[in-house]
């Protein structure tokens, strides 16, 4: 898919780096969601084998 976008004002140039900047952080919200739920998975995993639970989890 060969798509061509012309950018033309600082306006233009501005909000897409704007816009850039964004998905960065989103990004990294995202991967830090991801590893919070690990993280709490994994908790819950070794309290329930040390309460004497098999795998419950999975």
């Amino acid at each position: 898919m060969n798509t061509r976008i012309t950018v033309k004002t600082k306006d233009e140039i501005t909000r897409i780096k704007e816009l850039q900047r964004e998905i960065e952080q989103l990004k990294k919200l995202l991967l830090k969601k991801d590893l919070d739920a690990m993280i709490q998975d994994s908790y819950l995993e070794v309290a329930a084998e040390d309460l004497g639970y098999k795998r419950w989890l999975n």
